[in-house]
């Protein structure tokens, strides 16, 4: 009889530590505390945030959806010395320890169908440790098709890859259209966008140039020139304000137009 009580407490122990650990462990971090800055050109040109939850990691900012449990916009700076051929071994994907909501766990997407698809890409991300582990937090990743995933979505990131070489260093501001209605994954109800945008922002100042797209979460093999729009085609989408520091002139320039010119497609 002692024994099966003893059984019976090693048990219930057991299963406390394993809800526990389910619920609330949230392994080492991958950001640097100590470093992290946001460049000075990124925090010129940041986004609004709707929710008013924005985390500053080592490499990339984002504004981060409980509603939706995901980011609403990431950003971030690719410079040709960022685009190295590093060979990197791929971490856990973990929770952001930074965000105060706590960021989706990483078991919403298991047996769900859907990509845990990054929105800053590892593969602009290799030529330091830290800054391609903290691309696999999960508050960087948004529920997408494989077949998008892998296609015309991979074909626009190496696209602005091939300009930052061409052209030198870049923005690029990216996220899923999170609005009502959206169908949902996991316990937590993580929200998956039928849409995505992406804003690639090249100078500054009155020579800056700007392209946008939004690209629906299917796979196509439609050229990317006809998926870009005006920018506040996207913010009409979103109700997010992206170069909300600058100038209404260069707001209302840069903005209200579709200007491919100076862009190598």
């Amino acid at each position: 009889m002692r024994n099966r009580n003893i059984y019976a407490i090693l048990m219930f122990i057991c299963i406390v530590g394993f809800w526990l650990f389910e619920n609330f462990y949230t392994p080492a971090t991958y950001s640097d505390t100590d470093s992290s800055k946001v460049d000075v050109m990124e925090s010129d040109y940041l986004p609004n945030s709707t929710t008013g939850e924005v985390v500053e990691h080592s490499y990339y900012t984002l504004s981060y959806s409980e509603p939706y449990e995901q980011a609403e916009w990431v950003a971030y700076i690719l410079k040709k010395e960022h685009l190295t051929y590093d060979d990197r071994e791929r971490p856990y994907f973990i929770e952001d320890p930074k965000v105060r909501t706590k960021s989706a766990d990483w078991r919403n997407y298991r047996g769900s169908g859907y990509d845990r698809g990054h929105l800053v890409p590892a593969g602009d991300r290799r030529f330091s440790e830290q800054a391609y582990n903290e691309t696999f937090y999960t508050s960087n990743i948004s529920p997408q098709d494989n077949y998008f995933n892998a296609g015309i979505w991979n074909r626009l990131e190496q696209k602005i890859r091939t300009w930052c070489k061409k052209y030198g260093d870049l923005m690029v501001v990216t996220g899923g259209v999170l609005e009502f209605g959206l169908s949902e994954i996991g316990e937590e109800g993580v929200d998956v966008p039928r849409t995505f945008y992406k804003i690639v922002l090249r100078g500054n100042g009155e020579g800056a140039k700007v392209l946008a797209f939004l690209i629906p979460a299917t796979e196509t093999d439609k050229p990317l020139e006809n998926f870009l729009v005006s920018i506040d085609v996207i913010e009409k989408k979103t109700g997010i304000d992206f170069f909300v520091k600058q100038p209404g002139t260069w707001q209302a320039k840069m903005e209200s137009k579709v200007d491919a010119r100076g862009w190598k497609f």
